[in-house]
């Protein structure tokens, strides 16, 4: 028999592992503001940007730029975005820089991007050292820029604005409030998803609901559990509540003169 659950008993159950929830929940904004301002690296990056336009040679004879040309030079741009991150680029630029990095490492570190049907193209370099972050990213393009009439035979690679160090670089990673944010989703998610899973694995009985439901009984009566605050003493009598294995049993001792 498929079984349901009804919003009221999503909230009773909420509500009775609130606490269980909201542990998670801090928690886990706790360990990602941990994470993200004593863990992780900080991250600089650095901008440079460069346009692909007629070469120096085609503007001194004032060829008039058509749109084949403007089509042919963003075309130009796709297998430029893979040319400026290929070994021939970056081993050039690792040497002259005296980089530790590997080809592979550093073009993790650079990403190119142009938009769409433009020709400009921004080259954006990550690194842990913003200066550092700047050079590379400069370099690149100047390398690139003096390689490519070898490569294809082109000159058509002009720098537009080179990549600047502000004085005081802000990272922009991490993103503290960022990760707090999807640390607290993350804890509600899992704090629900446990007190969910323990209200499933709790088999105590503890209401006549519960004996109908797990037990399949009928229930016919209900013997209510009295304190002993709540029985009425005799002025003669006092009693006195004593356990005696796990069973709590009442002794009576009657006062006054024989």
């Amino acid at each position: 028999m498929e079984e349901t659950i009804s919003l009221k008993e999503i909230y009773e159950i909420v509500k009775k592992r609130l606490s269980l929830i909201v542990s998670f929940v801090i928690g886990a904004a706790l360990l990602a503001a941990i994470v993200s301002f004593f863990i992780l690296t900080p991250i600089y990056q650095s901008s440079t940007q460069f346009i692909v336009n007629q070469s120096q040679e085609s503007s001194n004879q004032e060829m008039q730029i058509d749109q084949n040309t403007i089509r042919t030079n963003v075309e130009l741009i796709n297998t430029y975005n893979v040319i400026i991150t290929s070994t021939a680029i970056l081993n050039d630029v690792i040497e002259e820089l005296s980089l530790s990095y590997s080809p592979e490492a550093l073009k993790s570190n650079i990403q190119v991007s142009s938009e769409q049907n433009s020709q400009v193209v921004t080259v954006t370099v990550k690194d842990p050292d913003p200066a550092l972050a700047t050079e590379i990213a400069n370099t690149t393009v100047h390398v690139f820029q003096e390689k490519i009439p070898d490569l294809m035979n082109v000159d058509n690679v002009n720098i537009l604005s080179e990549a600047i160090t502000k004085e005081n670089p802000s990272p922009v990673e991490p993103k503290p409030m960022l990760n707090i944010a999807i640390g607290i989703v993350l804890g509600l998610m899992v704090g629900v998803g446990i007190a969910f899973l323990l209200e499933y694995l709790d088999t105590k009985i503890r209401t006549e609901q519960d004996v109908e439901e797990k037990l399949g009984l009928t229930l016919i009566g209900v013997i209510s559990t009295i304190e002993a605050d709540d029985i009425r003493r005799d002025p003669s009598t006092t009693t006195q509540p004593v356990k005696r294995g796990g069973f709590h049993h009442v002794q009576a001792k009657k006062t006054g003169t024989n």
